[in-house]
């Protein structure tokens, strides 16, 4: 007797797995990594104020569930992200990859070529593991010379060419130049120009989410 008790208990338990696997699968999230600096990471500001968290609030609300993971941090350069975006690949096992860097490189006045092979790279590794890319494309101050700022900007346009990624030219565009956009040291966005940003590249998100094509810039 109670051994066949046992065994109905066992299959009823059985047949509850089988309902419930299904359901616990179609309910996973998708997976979108930001990989950036110091502009991604929310410097100088609350982190829930950040275009990342805005992004994420936004995904939160729509029909696909998406989680949103920000691996960004402040002072990274692109062989920084380069030598961390294997472990992150590996870990979160992202769909979509948003890369924002570059910046810190310019900066520093590293080499463009060093720049654009880093970025191929990013893109070559995240493709492999079968994540879509966005570029978020940056460009640096006026005062390091015209030869060394038109060809770090150009690095971003050849990359997303070679690589056939969509691209923001610009991350920044929308605020730079805004009175009262940019904190105290020029380089990074105030809490309140986070909105902009998001609105600045949420068409281009929206082709990399649903590969509906929103603007022309945004299409390999």
């Amino acid at each position: 007797m109670t051994t066949k008790i046992f065994r109905c208990r066992l299959a009823h338990f059985g047949l509850c797995l089988l309902l419930f696997v299904p359901l616990a699968q179609a309910n996973e999230a998708d997976t979108l990594l930001v990989l950036g600096d110091s502009i991604s990471a929310g410097y100088g500001i609350d982190e829930a104020q950040g275009w990342v968290q805005l992004l994420r609030e936004r995904l939160d609300h729509g029909d696909s569930p998406v989680a949103v993971v920000n691996a960004s941090i402040s002072g990274e350069t692109t062989s920084g992200g380069l030598a961390r975006l294997p472990r992150l690949l590996k870990e979160h096992q992202p769909r979509w990859l948003i890369v924002e860097l570059g910046g810190n490189d310019g900066l520093r006045g590293y080499p463009p070529q060093a720049l654009q092979r880093n970025l191929q790279q990013m893109v070559q590794l995240a493709e492999r593991q079968g994540a879509e890319v966005l570029l978020l494309g940056m460009r640096i101050p006026p005062n390091y010379g015209r030869a060394y700022t038109e060809a770090f900007a150009a690095v971003y346009p050849k990359v997303a060419e070679a690589e056939k990624v969509s691209l923001v030219p610009f991350f920044l565009e929308p605020v730079a130049l805004q009175q009262g956009a940019m904190q105290d040291d020029g380089i990074h966005p105030t809490a309140s120009a986070q909105p902009a940003l998001l609105e600045h590249i949420w068409p281009c998100v929206k082709v990399l989410l649903d590969k509906e094509v929103a603007d022309q810039s945004c299409t390999p």
